[in-house]
């Protein structure tokens, strides 16, 4: 049996050191591993994890360079 971890956005944004704007963007754009329970989000901490080692988190779409490269 595995110890699973399921955090709020409130404790992810903790977790990151990010806003809850950034967690729900990421969520919509990024594919963020985010699982809908009644009308609130909670993250499998080891997926969040797996998810930022695996560039989920980088600021690649969000570099001043990256809207002029979607015109």
């Amino acid at each position: 049996m595995t110890d699973e971890r399921w955090l709020t956005v409130e404790i992810i944004c903790q977790y990151l050191n990010v806003s809850n704007e950034t967690v729900y963007k990421w969520i919509e754009q990024r594919k963020m591993p985010a699982h809908r329970v009644g009308r609130r989000w909670m993250f499998k901490q080891d997926e969040v994890d797996d998810w930022v080692r695996s560039g989920g988190a980088s600021d690649k779409s969000d570099s001043p360079n990256s809207k002029r490269d979607r015109e």
